[in-house]
């Protein structure tokens, strides 16, 4: 049976440079001793190093694009204003108030300093920077033109992580009233309906119809609640494994998605604002039509509208021009995209339209999502009320019941 390999840990170190200067910072590393050894290459003395304690409740470990694109935006500041690469990276990683973000600036630091250039130190970091930061970085050191690329860069993050933030906005005041909805009625099948079933036993009548269903599923929770919770958590489990492990399921949720009233075209707007937006940024960058499309498939964010990407990619890069390749998805894109994109490319501007574009359908997100909550705010409110004061019903309906016979 083979070894092991040691695993990477994370140091702290404290050292003094070839100026003389004190400085300290974090690194990834097999051992001690090799971090030593690549701190001295890179001219600096080590005077301390040590193992880096985890945090009690392990804060800071998670990495959030919100921090990508504050990274985004603070290196493309900083090199505009003439900071070197290394010198920005290391006054980012000192800056930072996340040990995790800090450990990676620093890496991608140790990794530029040692000879790399920086898409491929960041390709090094892949669940934080995708193929398409990767490329667009690349594209911007190979043109000479990486301060101008990573402004682009910044803004197009800036722009996507807040389209995310609008939708996750959307959907989870209806998601938290739902699980405030399901811990009440447990609550009442669990505690409460049982104290007026002992009341029920007393009264030597048949129980209406609807106060049987719900006595009977009382039993059944009190019963068999953690059945119950097992399953819908199962069941929860299965629908994510499949929709991430199952193509054929994945696209079958996106398209269905895309049909749900109100939902529905929030979700297709807000695909729509990232297509536009991801391929201006990369034909901005001089990224090739072609090329850049196949990014562009990954960052939409549906199935459906990645598909008809893809195939436009496929049409483009036998000589078809853009305009007449989206006509076939008119279903998906509305008249004005097609519109804006034609012009787009007769004019030669086709990534000034497409900022256009991705600003009208932010634009209509960000209306979508104010109006979304005026507007469920109602209908959740009935459901609420039908859910729990059926319940109270039920159990009100034999005492009703019991009074109209006594009078």
């Amino acid at each position: 049976m083979a070894a092991k390999a040691p695993s990477k840990q994370i140091f702290t170190w404290e050292g003094v440079d070839k100026k003389g200067i004190r400085i300290k910072g974090e690194n990834e590393s097999m051992s001690e001793a090799l971090l030593k050894s690549e701190l001295r290459r890179q001219g600096i003395n080590p005077i301390r190093v040590r193992k880096k304690p985890k945090p009690l409740f392990g804060t800071g470990k998670k990495i959030a694009g919100k921090d990508i694109a504050l990274f985004a935006r603070q290196l493309s500041t900083m090199m505009n204003s003439g900071v070197p690469l290394v010198q920005a990276l290391d006054i980012i990683g000192q800056g930072h108030e996340k040990p995790a973000m800090q450990t990676m600036v620093f890496d991608i630091k140790a990794q530029v300093e040692g000879g790399n250039n920086l898409a491929d130190a960041l390709a090094k970091h892949p669940d934080h920077f995708d193929e398409l930061f990767v490329n667009l970085v690349r594209a911007g050191e190979q043109s000479g033109a990486l301060e101008a690329i990573l402004d682009k860069i910044a803004t197009y993050k800036e722009k996507t992580e807040a389209i995310k933030a609008k939708i996750k906005k959307a959907l989870m005041y209806p998601a938290a009233v739902v699980v405030v909805a399901i811990v009440v009625t447990t609550i009442l099948l669990v505690f409460v309906v049982p104290q007026f079933q002992q009341l029920f036993q007393g009264f030597g009548a048949s129980l209406p119809a609807f106060t049987l269903f719900v006595v009977h599923l009382s039993n059944l929770m009190q019963k068999w609640w953690y059945v119950v919770f097992i399953g819908i958590g199962l069941a929860g489990w299965l629908f994510v494994r499949a929709y991430k492990k199952s193509d054929k399921f994945h696209r079958f949720i996106d398209r269905y998605t895309l049909r749900i009233p109100i939902f529905g075209a929030l979700i297709s707007k807000s695909a729509i604002a990232r297509f536009a937006r991801t391929l201006a940024t990369m034909f901005a960058a001089g990224v090739p039509l072609v090329e850049a499309l196949e990014s562009v498939a990954g960052a939409t964010g549906n199935l459906t509208y990645a598909d008809a990407t893809m195939k436009m990619r496929e049409d483009t890069s036998s000589g078809t021009q853009l305009r007449q390749s989206m006509r076939q998805f008119s279903n998906i894109f509305p008249n004005m995209v097609l519109q804006m994109v034609s012009i787009g490319e007769e004019a030669g501007s086709l990534d000034q339209m497409l900022d256009k574009v991705a600003d009208f359908y932010e634009e209509e997100v960000d209306v979508m999502v104010d109006g979304l909550s005026s507007l469920l705010e109602p209908m959740i409110m009935v459901v609420l009320g039908v859910l729990v004061g059926g319940l109270v019903v039920a159990m009100y309906l034999p005492i009703f019941s019991m009074g109209n016979v006594v009078g």
